[in-house]
């Protein structure tokens, strides 16, 4: 879809002004940086839009940095990060550190420096792309990213989500459905077919002499696909200026494109068509030696071979000598046609040209075999944990499961097996650690294996099926043999069974979670044992373990924080202590197992800090743990966006999400969800202004006077209740409440619980005493970080001054209702609009818009009101249309509207109160 005679591409001004925008930002310097997802199927001009980025990125003076993902590489661990960042590190920056080139150079296998894991991999990209963009911007091109290998595309994750103040534009490419790219912090751009007009023009520009009927055929034929409409007129037979001749019945458009290519590879000669698959199988290596592989037929016959492949057009030797494909599909074309024969010769082949110690050399070794190997299984094992060794987790585990199937003893195909699992489910290969725990299954598992094989099963049914029976049965007899034959074998092990107990045990409340726990307490760390004690009776237990914890993470070396980071995170989480520091400290981790247990913690903590913009960021995280099949954790994400839901009031939208999740939660008995959701009905209702309801709601959780054992996060629902009781009247009940709390010391637990017993004391207090308990609430320390409690405190402390005839409740309430809008909660915010007018103060549905909204917002809002389509709003502020819709939702929860056709008259209405 290259064009001939111009830079633009037909078809795809949106496409390319989008880019063309993001380009100049980036140039300019005038923000962050910023990433685009192209998704497409195959032929519709992906790797055109990156060619012409490519080239006007290259004139704008950036660094360009290009990548292809091919299938025949997915399981070289850091292969597409290595075609990213290894041009970099032949002339490193000087402000590069030396731990993090080090790191790089031990992942890429390019250099002695012992592995770092996955610990500062990503880190340290993030820090050699941001030291190249201090002498230019860069831009990172990523092509077929379907085809990335599992560390890469965490790699790029890590670095997607901290684009903010690189000077990066980061476009990638891939075709539809389940790809690794799921997670990734990128502005999806979806190409489409071109339209009848546009298709006609490519058709004519390319090929000027075909007559108007075979043109109008092309088109009806390829259905708006470029790759067809430039490839079909070369398929037909007969006269190729007659627009009747017919064309191949398989040519059809679509997954089916590749077939375009049939003809040609078989009309090419035996020589050529091995060159060409052994240059499809060889990946970027082999593209430089198609003159060694033609080495034995002599000058001119290498020489003739190598013409009848260009004059094909299936591939062309680029300006340095290298053959390059016509395009990606001719790879797969080849690989496809030939038969199992051919691609084991090929493989063969490839890895006699390979020095021994290439990484590489094994890998077609390991394809090339046909029958039980135990020294080439021998080398892929220790190939794999190597892998491992160096952060490749995934690929690591790929090259163990090959291990064992040629491997000649049961007991170490067993053994190769379980590891192989364990080291896909630390890569995030859900599904294949699935696969692989249900092959091992099938045969008796050896006695010294049992540990290993009883934490893969329990991963999978922890993390894919939404299943902890197994904890309670397998771990603790797994923990026990761990403590009868010794750890060693297992290093880290008995922490992350421990681990996988406590978080099952808490989400369900076994009994027999609580009891292994207790019992196998002294085979862990002290920070495994802090985490059980910050789970299992918080109003009890907990206080203490938020300094405990900063004391530990302190006095951490960077060596532990890998086998730590779950457990500090969840021990954060029981206490809200996740803050900034803990996200600094451990987002070096790029493996999707501890991003995803970052996230989850994030989630909680911006609910409970205000920042409740990034709402819909826990939706897209559950849609990504979905297809990653983490639906544990998409359970849980949806979970949090409940909160979030439930707090704003929106009860259409929780009863919409509490009916998906709690059947499920049920099912999985995870009384942790449903208690939780039991509590977010309550505090719907308090938005509402159903008091008794709410009062009914929250005392079945939490009775008044009573702190129950078995409810984590217990403080959310404690300042509800007392909050719903002091409403309908039941003032001892709520003095009550409160002075269980007091009696249990929950202010030590963390500053959070110190303000929400503080609120609720206030909330509670009866005549002259309440004036200076609202006083001691608002001093507490770091009080304004709890947006939310803090505008329902505000809130009440306006309807008590009003009713004692005091001025200033005017500012109480109006910054009440200013804090609500902020968040999108209209009940709330209505509630404090309904004081004011009781206190004679008009005020309008929108006050205070223009202030509230930031200034995208305001122009996307502007646009909408007046008439535009997400569609045409993306073109005007060059914006894609699913970024409208997000800007949008947020603008009708700012506005408290819940239409477009609302918007125009909130945007006007001034703020009068």
């Amino acid at each position: 879809m290259r064009a001939a005679d111009d830079t633009d591409l037909i078809g795809r001004q949106a496409e390319t002004g989008l880019l063309r925008a993001a380009l100049e930002d980036v140039v300019a310097g005038s923000g962050a940086g910023a990433a685009f997802l192209l998704r497409g199927e195959a032929g519709l001009g992906k790797t055109a839009l990156l060619d012409l980025l490519h080239a006007e990125a290259g004139r704008r003076g950036c660094t360009v940095l290009r990548a292809l993902g091919t299938e025949t590489e997915e399981g070289v661990a850091f292969g597409l990060l290595h075609q990213v960042v290894g041009p970099l590190l032949r002339r490193p920056p000087a402000g590069l550190p030396q731990h993090h080139a080090e790191a790089l150079e031990s992942a890429l296998g390019l250099g002695d420096a012992p592995p770092r894991g996955g610990l500062l991999i990503g880190a340290a990209a993030l820090t050699l792309l941001a030291e190249t963009g201090r002498t230019a911007p860069v831009v990172v091109l990523l092509d077929d990213v379907h085809w990335t290998d599992a560390s890469s595309a965490a790699v790029f994750a890590f670095l997607h989500r901290r684009l903010a103040g690189l000077p990066a534009l980061f476009v990638s490419a891939c075709r539809p459905g389940r790809t690794r790219t799921d997670g990734w912090a990128a502005t999806v751009v979806d190409v489409s077919a071109l339209g009848p007009r546009d298709a006609g023009d490519l058709v004519r520009r390319h090929h000027p002499r075909l007559p108007s009927t075979a043109v109008r055929r092309v088109v009806r034929e390829a259905a708006g696909n470029p790759l067809a409409l430039l490839e079909l007129p070369l398929h037909r037979t007969g006269d190729p200026l007659d627009g009747t001749a017919p064309w191949p019945a398989a040519a059809e458009p679509g997954h089916r494109l590749d077939r375009l290519f049939a003809a040609r590879l078989d009309a090419l000669s035996p020589a050529a068509g091995r060159v060409l698959l052994l240059t499809a199988l060889g990946g970027e290596t082999a593209a430089w030696n198609a003159a060694a592989w033609l080495a034995d037929e002599g000058a001119d016959a290498a020489a003739e071979t190598v013409e009848q492949i260009e004059a094909s057009g299936l591939a062309r030797r680029d300006l340095a000598g290298r053959l390059a494909f016509r395009h990606p599909l001719v790879r797969s074309a080849i690989i496809a046609r030939a038969t199992v024969e051919e691609r084991r010769s090929a493989h063969r082949e490839l890895a006699a040209s390979l020095a021994h110690d290439d990484p590489r050399r094994l890998r077609h070794e390991a394809a090339a075999a046909v029958s039980a190997d135990e020294d080439l299984a021998a080398r892929l094992e220790a190939a794999g944990r190597e892998m491992a060794r160096r952060g490749g987790d995934a690929e690591g585990a790929v090259l163990l499961d090959r291990a064992a199937a040629l491997g000649t003893d049961p007991r170490g195909r067993a053994r190769r097996r379980a590891w192989a699992a364990v080291m896909a489910a630390r890569g995030g290969r859900l599904r294949y650690t699935a696969r692989l725990v249900e092959e091992l299954a099938r045969e008796p598992v050896p006695t010294e294996v049992l540990p290993l094989f009883a934490y893969a099963v329990v991963y999978v049914d922890q993390s894919h099926r939404v299943d902890f029976e197994s904890s309670f049965t397998l771990l603790p007899r797994a923990l026990g043999e761990l403590a009868a034959t010794g750890a060693e074998a297992f290093p880290g092990l008995a922490e992350q069974m421990y681990f996988k107990l406590v978080l099952a045990t808490v989400y369900t409340d076994d009994p027999r979670g609580w009891s292994a726990l207790d019992r196998h307490g002294p085979q862990v760390s002290p920070l495994a044992r802090l985490c059980r004690r910050a789970w299992s009776d918080p109003a009890r237990t907990a206080h203490g373990v938020a300094d405990e914890l900063r004391a530990r993470v302190d006095a951490m070396g960077p060596e532990q924080e890998a086998g730590a980071a779950w457990l500090v995170l969840w021990t954060a989480a029981a206490v809200d202590a996740a803050d900034a520091r803990l996200w600094r400290r451990f987002s070096t981790q790029h493996g999707y197992a501890t991003q995803g247990t970052i996230a989850k913690a994030k989630g909680y903590q911006d609910y409970l800090a205000g920042r409740w913009d990034q709402a819909e960021s826990r939706l897209r995280e559950a849609e990504a743990a979905d297809e990653l099949g983490y639906h544990c954790n998409a359970l849980v994400f949806r979970h949090h966006y409940a909160h979030f839901l439930a707090g704003r009031g929106d009860e259409d939208g929780f009863r919409e999400v509490e009916r998906h999740l709690r059947p499920r939660a049920r099912r999985a008995r995870m009384t942790f969800v449903e208690t939780h959701l039991d509590h977010l009905t309550g505090l719907v209702a308090l938005a509402h202004g159903r008091y008794e309801e709410a009062y009914r709601v929250l005392a079945g959780l939490t009775p008044p006077g009573v702190l129950p054992r078995g409810l984590p996060w217990f403080h959310l629902p404690f300042f509800d209740l007392v909050e719903a009781a002091v409403h309908t009247g039941r003032t001892a009940q709520a003095e009550a409440h409160v002075a269980a709390a007091r009696a249990t010391r929950m202010a030590d637990i963390s500053p959070h619980h110190a303000f929400l017993l503080a609120a609720a004391t206030a909330l509670a207090a009866r005549g002259d005493d309440a004036e200076a308990r609202f006083a001691t609430a608002f001093a507490v320390d770091g009080a304004e970080q709890w947006v939310f409690p803090m505008a329902r405190l505000r809130l009440a402390h306006g309807r008590w001054l009003r009713r004692h005839h005091r001025a200033t409740a005017r500012h109480a309430l109006r910054t009440a209702a200013h804090a609500f809008r902020s968040l999108g909660a209209a009940p709330w915010a209505a509630q404090a609009e309904r004081e004011l007018r009781a206190a004679g103060i008009a005020t309008g549905a929108a006050a205070g818009a223009r202030d509230l909204l930031t200034a995208q917002q305001a122009r996307v809002a502007r646009l909408a009101a007046d008439g535009l389509t997400d569609k045409q709003i993306g073109a005007e502020l060059r914006l894609s249309s699913r970024t409208v819709a997000d800007h949008l939702a947020k603008v009708y929860r700012t506005l408290g509207i819940t239409s477009r056709a609302a918007l125009s008259g909130a945007l006007d209405r001034p703020f009068t109160g």
